[in-house]
């Protein structure tokens, strides 16, 4: 087999006709008995309202109301411990683009009911799966481009200048000092699957030091997507859960044999030097490689650890999600779901 994996527009075409009518996820449980109403604070629109009092009273006000929060943003998300919380609190009132930046942000998320209704969902079913999870409170701010969806003890943030699209009068200075790859995400239907990946990363599956092989990565990756399958609303597109454009997912689907025809050539899935393994593994414009004239899709190890999940999960239907999390095994997983895609 080539290095290069052939790039077609007709199979893009047919792949992307076949993203768009694939069968839906089987039933999902039922979470409306969950009592869960999740409400997201506007820290951003608290602190622009304390300029008006000055900084002494609303670095009061905002560490009683927001506690570890408040601590974080001041000492870590906009400061880094060497001024309290009045000194940060006047630099940023004096600063313009801090108050254009919040501006844009209150226009843009004006109405966060849809969000928090999304969000609602989303934890209602990982209630649903792990009763006993803590449902973090969610903090909206504005930190200059600093943290997208920062994690700490209670809360969630949600950075709102991170996802404010591409019609946002900051984008093309974003855009010069943020790859395009990462910065065409900061919009709003991002807001919502970030939180899930995040929370799945960070707080209920944190992957394992003991996990090395590119395989073991691969398919703790599989698995994360295949949560978000479980937990997000069935609207939302897998291009979004992964990160993709829908031409990047369309090549995936298209080439899929040809790829882990790729890995299998170069026997990739038990190396463990992760200088090697990370290209596969890493957000990036393309997999250097694989493709022609840099047209293939990123991170191919986290896009083919889902499809091998899914797979397993189809042809196991007797395994719950909580079984399929706790599984560390990654070989059981790839023998058993019978992943064989053929090469175009």
């Amino acid at each position: 087999m080539n290095n290069t994996v052939k790039f077609s527009q007709i199979y893009l075409f047919f792949a992307a006709l076949l993203i768009l009518f694939s069968c839906k996820q089987n039933k999902r449980p039922d979470v409306e008995d969950i009592k869960l109403d999740i409400s997201i604070a506007r820290f951003d629109r608290d602190i622009v309202a304390g300029m008006a009092k000055g900084p002494a009273q609303t670095d009061a006000d905002l560490a009683k109301k927001y506690g570890n929060f408040y601590q974080d943003y001041i000492n870590r998300i906009v400061g880094n411990g060497a001024y309290s919380g009045p000194e940060i609190l006047d630099v940023l009132y004096q600063d313009q683009a801090f108050k254009d930046l919040n501006h844009d942000a209150d226009s843009v998320f004006k109405n966060m009911a849809p969000i928090e209704k999304d969000l609602t969902t989303a934890f209602k079913y990982i209630k649903h799966y792990y009763p006993e999870v803590n449902v973090p409170k969610f903090i909206a701010f504005v930190s200059g481009f600093e943290v997208q969806a920062p994690v700490g003890d209670g809360y969630m943030g949600i950075g709102l200048d991170m996802f404010l699209g591409k019609d946002s009068r900051f984008y093309p200075a974003i855009v010069r000092n943020v790859p395009m790859y990462l910065s065409r995400r900061f919009s709003p239907e991002y807001v919502v699957p970030r939180l899930a990946e995040t929370f799945a990363r960070e707080e209920l599956f944190p992957e394992r030091d003991e996990d090395r092989t590119l395989l073991s990565k691969m398919i703790h990756n599989g698995k994360i997507l295949y949560f978000m399958d479980q937990v997000l609303d069935e609207k939302v597109p897998d291009s979004v859960k992964i990160g993709y454009t829908d031409q990047q997912l369309g090549w995936c689907s298209t080439y899929e044999g040809n790829i882990w025809g790729y890995f299998m050539e170069h026997e990739l899935l038990f190396k463990t030097d992760y200088q090697k393994i990370q290209v596969y593994l890493s957000e990036g414009p393309f997999t250097p490689g694989l493709g022609e004239k840099n047209q293939s899709a990123p991170k191919l190890g986290v896009w083919m650890g889902w499809q091998i999940v899914r797979k397993y999960m189809k042809e196991n239907p007797e395994v719950t999600l909580q079984a399929l999390m706790a599984e560390r095994d990654a070989e059981k997983i790839l023998h058993a779901s019978k992943y064989k895609p053929r090469q175009k």
